[in-house]
């Protein structure tokens, strides 16, 4: 699957604006707009194969916690009622037969009275939670898209849907790998805590210099690449299963929504 590389931007501003800016042309990547706000990966599919969908991600949580589902054809969703899901993302992926066929800022003119859509926690949620207990973010530092992997680990597969597990990486401080672990670890709508750190061949990645998706981010001496289970993982399982249509955020480039990151807190 193709890379998305462009970089990134951090400028403060609430989720209507940055959907206005989407409208307006913005396609950067979304990680650090409106701070403190919920984002969300987006698949959707034809309504034959969204049972699947569901199962795939009841089965494995981790990389695929579900938010929302709509009903066939609706455009909207609960976590921002007044959003289009045709044209507030910055950039979206088409796929046929598991292959992505086009990259467009707007899918009003593919959109289908089928389609379901599911709406996936996204780890740029819990951004806010690690700035503010003193975890740098290297990506949003070095103005990159945040980094992701195709690892090794097979999820667990559902009727057609079966694929890898996909992760996304953050240096981390070796001092402050067991605060990210504790603050992320209480978001678990989000991906929640890492599903490894150190050594990333124990994943079955050969090269951190090579994401498959996103931007490579540099480390910083002392830093510890850190692994999260990522809401790209459905996307690999498209390439995998091979469902005839579907239509995917662009990788870095979510849905950010009305709801405030503390409603996915838990004690």
């Amino acid at each position: 699957m193709p890379r998305t590389t462009h970089g990134t931007s951090a400028t403060p501003a609430g989720p209507e604006a940055v959907r206005a800016a989407v409208r307006g042309g913005d396609r950067s990547p979304t990680s650090g707009k409106a701070p403190g706000y919920t984002q969300a990966n987006l698949v959707s599919v034809p309504r034959d194969w969204a049972y699947d969908v569901l199962l795939f991600c009841q089965r494995n949580p981790k990389p695929c916690p579900v938010l929302d589902v709509t009903d066939p054809g609706a455009t909207s969703t609960v976590l921002a009622p007044e959003a289009d899901l045709r044209t507030d993302l910055p950039a979206y992926r088409v796929w046929e037969h598991g292959e992505p066929v086009d990259e467009p800022a707007d899918v009003s003119g593919l959109w289908r009275e089928d389609m379901v859509s599911f709406l996936i926690g996204c780890s740029f949620t819990f951004e806010w939670a690690l700035g503010e207990a003193g975890v740098p973010l290297r990506h949003i530092e070095q103005g990159r898209n945040v980094a992701m992997y195709v690892t090794d680990r097979p999820c667990r597969p559902a009727g057609g849907m079966r694929g890898p597990m996909v992760v996304s990486m953050r240096p981390v401080p070796e001092d402050l790998v067991e605060t990210a672990v504790r603050v992320t670890g209480r978001m678990p709508a989000v991906h929640g805590a890492p599903v490894h750190h150190g050594d990333p061949s124990v994943i079955g990645i050969a090269d951190l210099d090579e994401p498959d998706f996103g931007d490579r981010t540099g480390l910083h001496p002392g830093d510890v690449p850190v692994f999260w289970a990522c809401g790209v993982t459905p996307q690999a399982a498209v390439t995998a299963s091979r469902p005839p249509f579907a239509i995917t955020h662009a990788p870095g480039r979510m849905f950010v929504t009305d709801v405030r990151d503390e409603e996915y807190l838990v004690a």
